[in-house]
């Protein structure tokens, strides 16, 4: 069965206070590997090369270890080099991306690296209206938030209502709701205590691949 995220869903929550972007990435994969989804929530079937855990909370936070391991190495998802990252100040941008690339979102989609941190008001509508024409079922995008200072959070962005509505997952809580534009232009988001939007890790809107088959068997476990 096909995992989907909606407002007013309740998705896995991170596991770890550095996790939220390993959880972010680990959802976004959920959503175009039904396998992958099936053995998060109910540990079948076994993919080659899973981690171990005895419940769904435990499979989570073994794959939230593996997704940090990738994106803050200094070999990312997909077998070229990275620059690392410690791994205490969570999930560098870079590494999200090619996370993403490489089996987080649906196969060929490409992403970039927008900064919204400075950005007038303006600019941040325009970066709001691009996120709801190129983020897609299966093409998340991620929000990185924090205070004036720093960016301390991320959040997963999902497709909304088709046309001026984005949603969003907040690995915090779990808690799936609406993501409006005037929050994002005013610094009001309020997720986790969080209101000012940093980065945006973004689909391109471009592909190099159109479509992807479904998975309907066990694959070896991206590790």
């Amino acid at each position: 069965m096909t995992y989907r995220l909606r407002a007013g869903d309740t998705g896995p929550v991170q596991q770890s206070p550095v996790t939220c972007g390993s959880a972010c990435l680990t959802v976004a994969r959920m959503l175009v590997d039904p396998v992958f989804a099936s053995w998060v929530h109910t540990g079948e079937p076994h993919p080659p090369g899973a981690p171990e855990g005895a419940t769904e909370a435990e499979r989570f936070a073994a794959y939230e270890r593996v997704v940090m391991r990738r994106t803050n190495g200094v070999v990312a998802a997909g077998g070229g080099p990275s620059l690392p990252w410690p791994r205490a100040l969570g999930t560098p941008p870079w590494g999200a991306k090619h996370e993403l690339e490489y089996g987080a979102a649906k196969l060929g989609t490409r992403y970039t690296v927008d900064a919204l941190r400075g950005q007038d008001e303006y600019a941040l509508v325009a970066a709001f209206d691009r996120l709801v024409d190129v983020v897609a079922d299966g093409e998340p995008g991620l929000l990185y938030i924090g205070n004036r200072l720093l960016p301390r959070h991320v959040v997963l962005v999902l497709p909304g209502d088709g046309d001026r509505m984005l949603d969003v997952y907040d690995p915090a809580t779990g808690r799936v709701d609406h993501l409006r534009r005037d929050t994002v232009v005013h610094h009001r988001l309020r997720l986790a205590g969080w209101d000012v939007p940093w980065l945006a890790v973004r689909p391109t809107g471009l592909r190099t691949v159109e479509s992807r088959q479904p998975a309907t068997a066990p694959r070896p476990m991206p590790a």
